[in-house]
């Protein structure tokens, strides 16, 4: 089992913790481990006074989806073509991503969760 993640996320509200990736191995799964990993991350932003978490899942991804939904994430909003499908012939297309949030103690409103375009490019993304 395994969580990369980074606390960084911008200045002011928006500094927030990521997740890069979760992986739990098959043979471990459904036993609670990434409900404890996402935990300690959220254990760790908040210790880096974040105002929220924030991850992105493939819009496809329904497990993920559900399951980030379980532990209190929401979709923010849909990053267009996110994920890259690749030019060779019959390789899949690109996808979207939702960008899911969970806000922290810090933001007791839950400004974070409010996006100001509810779909956004990927060129859009680390832009202000």
């Amino acid at each position: 089992s395994r969580v990369s993640t980074q606390s960084t996320g911008g200045q002011g509200e928006e500094w927030h913790g990521h997740v890069t990736t979760l992986t739990v191995s098959p043979q471990f799964r459904r036993l609670g481990m990434a409900h404890t990993l996402m935990n300690e991350l959220e254990k760790i932003s908040e210790n880096q006074k974040c105002y929220f978490v924030d991850l992105f899942v493939r819009v496809s991804n329904d497990v993920a989806k559900t399951m980030y939904k379980s532990f209190g994430y929401s979709i923010y909003r849909q990053i267009v073509e996110y994920y890259a499908g690749g030019n060779a012939p019959h390789s899949p297309p690109d996808e979207d991503a939702y960008d899911m949030r969970k806000a922290l103690s810090r933001d007791p409103e839950g400004k974070s969760l409010i996006a100001k375009k509810k779909v956004i490019k990927t060129t859009e993304l680390f832009s202000n």
